[in-house]
């Protein structure tokens, strides 16, 4: 059994992303699925290239589909609960990079019951005011207004309901329980809301009256919705959705994912200079005890926080980043210097981002589904 556990409600222990594909019945991303992807999309995103989306299911056959001529449409979302850290953004990076290299339309689910059924102290309009700051972060990553849709699921439900039930009806509570850990005391609304989930994978395909392939880049932990949710869909008639698993952004403190629970374990993107360079500051690192020591027999990139942040998101360019690795691994990158640097760039992004925030509201509406 694994020292690990994974599902959208918690992440315990170091994941084995290999291990955890296995279990789940995941295919690892190869240099053959690299090389189809390439020669359509005309390069690879970095997050392929280093195996932060490491992972799929039947991401071939969504070339295979591209190929004939078929176009997919991208499926993600953001269930709210707080303001988003650099975590939530690894599937909008691949959505987003899939929209420009594929001109492919991305449906973005906003599921603001989510949360309020399956944990205590939220309330609908406290998500609902949580869920615009997070929608405006969303746009300001660059979506396309005319091939985005952003919907809430409250705002949505007369058209998301009417194929919930369809999908609903194909669910047993036995499947539900034993795939996400729920007991008899679990509310209902919790117990329904894979269905809800389920529904825009194939919602494209609804509105066209014909089949479109749809591509869903997630988090791990998300997949188990639709390991369910696939069975189903393809007992409905339409395709069943293909999916590009990313790993998680690590936490500071080294956990395998980045989590708000866990005080300054996390940095927002709303986090001013000052505390993403305190925050920055206490991060784990994979250096020696002592500057001598690390000069003499260098450090450990592989488990090196900072590392890590420049390998998922803060160093694109491929040469860089292997300075980046290779003056740590080295010992001529001390932690005071190597800290000062990330958190300067993650600041420089931070305020770009915050800027392209501030004019995402005018946008707002040209993104919005509603009923």
């Amino acid at each position: 059994m694994p020292d690990f556990h994974v599902d959208p409600y918690k992440v315990e222990g170091v994941v084995d992303y290999e291990q955890f594909a296995k279990n789940s019945g995941l295919k690892l991303i190869d240099s053959e699925l690299e090389a189809r992807l390439r020669k359509y999309a005309g390069e690879l995103p970095f997050l392929i290239r280093r195996r932060i989306f490491y992972a799929h299911r039947e991401l071939d056959w969504i070339l295979d589909q591209y190929e004939k001529g078929n176009k997919f449409y991208i499926y993600t979302g953001r269930a709210p609960s707080e303001e988003m850290h650099i975590g939530h953004l690894l599937p909008f990076v691949m959505a987003k990079w899939l929209q420009e290299r594929f001109q492919a339309e991305v449906y973005i689910q906003i599921p603001d019951e989510e949360k309020f059924l399956a944990k205590e102290g939220y309330t609908l309009e406290g998500i609902r005011s949580v869920a615009m700051d997070n929608i405006l972060d969303i746009i300001a990553m660059g979506f396309k207004p005319k091939l985005t849709k952003i919907f809430f699921d409250t705002d949505y439900a007369k058209t998301m309901y009417r194929q919930a039930v369809r999908v609903a009806k194909h669910i047993t509570f036995s499947t539900v329980k034993d795939a996400f850990g729920f007991g008899n005391d679990a509310n209902i609304g919790k117990i329904f809301y894979t269905s809800m989930q389920a529904v825009p994978a194939f919602m494209k395909s609804v509105e066209a009256g014909h089949n479109v392939p749809c591509l869903i880049p997630l988090a791990i932990d998300q997949d188990v919705h639709f390991r369910i949710a696939r069975d189903v869909i393809g007992k409905l008639g339409h395709y069943k959705p293909a999916i590009i698993h990313t790993k998680f952004l690590p936490g500071l403190n080294g956990d395998s994912k980045m989590s708000s629970s866990i005080g300054d374990n996390a940095i927002y993107l709303t986090d001013s200079e000052e505390e993403v360079a305190r925050k920055i500051g206490g991060a784990l690192t994979g250096q020696q005890a002592t500057a001598a020591l690390q000069r003499k027999l260098g450090g450990n990139p592989d488990r090196c926080v900072v590392c890590q942040y420049y390998n998922y998101f803060f160093e694109p360019d491929d040469n860089k980043l292997k300075a980046i690795f290779d003056a740590e691994r080295g010992g001529t990158m001390l932690a005071g210097e190597h800290k000062a640097h990330l958190a300067e760039t993650i600041n420089k992004y931070l305020n770009k981002h915050r800027a392209k925030r501030a004019k995402a509201a005018e946008k707002l509406d040209s993104f919005m589904l509603r009923d």
